[in-house]
């Protein structure tokens, strides 16, 4: 039996958001209540007064990079597609792209910004596993700068099929993010605004960051038949001292610890393994969270409607209780609520 089945579910395709709200705030949000197990229905802006005084936020202040490359193959014409996956102190990069026909080393890619306005060309030196080749851009700079100038915001495919529009450009990105590296979007993150962020301070409510860079790892597709089985790809993850130490405090106090989406979650937890006691971090992580997972720093989770079969339906399962969201889901669809990266989100508590 595929223990990914019981993640499965039926969403119809109009309730998949391809763009967010004019105002970030008016998106609705899903409160769960663990302890009484209810659900209620509020939105976004309401937050500040579920949460108590004393309560800590932490949010995670990756920055979105402008990853996915677009362009043809300067030999034969043909489209090619790619994503930035890193670049070395010589000015190589690492790329994952894909083409029709075979790429040969020393080919060049002329890569596109989304406007057709600007281009670099990438040169093929060394291809490595699974798709991924080692380029050396011309002109050789700054790779963030040239990123900039040609790259594009690494939608999702079920966005507009992946094809950014300038809008994207701020949209995508969380209006705390600060530490470039993220291929995607912490999705939980975008619904803050500067205006959310102060009512929830002036409600009492601490916060501090930490850093996930979103990578492929984590959409990347379940295809063990056994959760156990499935091994996640390694992300960065930073957890500091002060974060820790405010964190600690806010327990102590009797403050709940409420993580602005997954990537939060996996940080903290992975901080705190394997003896249960948070502890700053830093480095990669490759946590999967599955039953029968043990929670040792999370009392809430705020975080956006997910793939059906994927790991991070999973956490947030295995964070609520499996029977209480399949029904927070199944509520979800019936009220049509919005789903993924630019749809509305569930508080659990």
């Amino acid at each position: 039996m595929n223990e990914l089945d019981a993640y499965d579910f039926e969403l119809p395709r109009d309730l998949v958001a391809q763009h967010p709200l004019p105002h970030r705030t008016d998106a609705r949000l899903l409160v769960v209540d663990r302890a009484k197990q209810s659900i209620d229905h509020h939105h976004i802006r309401d937050l500040p007064g579920l949460l108590r005084y004393g309560d800590h936020l932490v949010m995670n202040d990756t920055r979105v990079i402008p990853a996915r490359l677009v362009g043809r193959r300067e030999q034969t014409g043909a489209r090619w597609s790619g994503l930035f996956l890193s670049a070395d102190d010589q000015g190589n990069w690492q790329v994952l792209g894909k083409t029709r026909g075979k790429l040969l080393p020393g080919e060049a890619i002329l890569v596109l910004s989304w406007d057709l306005r600007q281009s670099i060309k990438l040169r093929l030196l060394t291809k490595l596993e699974g798709g991924v080749w080692v380029v050396r851009p011309e002109p050789l700079g700054d790779p963030w700068e040239l990123l900039d100038s040609v790259g594009r915001v690494p939608l999702p495919p079920y966005i507009r099929d992946g094809e950014m529009i300038e809008a994207d450009s701020t949209n995508y990105q969380t209006v705390f993010a600060k530490t470039r590296g993220a291929v995607a979007a912490p999705t939980a993150g975008l619904h803050f605004t500067p205006e959310l962020l102060e009512k929830v301070k002036v409600a009492g409510v601490l916060s501090s960051h930490v850093t996930l860079h979103v990578g492929l790892g984590t959409f990347r597709p379940v295809t063990a038949e056994k959760l156990a089985e499935h091994v996640m790809h390694s992300e960065f993850c930073d957890v500091s001292q002060p974060a820790v130490e405010t964190i600690l405090k806010t327990k102590s106090r009797g403050g709940r610890v409420i993580a602005v989406g997954t990537t939060v979650a996996r940080s903290l937890e992975s901080a705190a393994a394997p003896t249960g006691k948070l502890e700053p971090f830093s480095g990669p992580t490759n946590l999967f969270i599955r039953p029968p997972f043990t929670f040792c720093v999370l009392d809430g989770l705020l975080t956006n409607f997910h793939l059906p079969r994927s790991t991070l339906l999973v956490l947030v399962r295995t964070f609520g209780g499996d029977e209480l969201i399949q029904q927070a889901y199944r509520e979800a669809i019936e009220e049509r609520y919005r789903f993924y990266s630019y749809g509305d989100a569930m508080l659990i508590l």
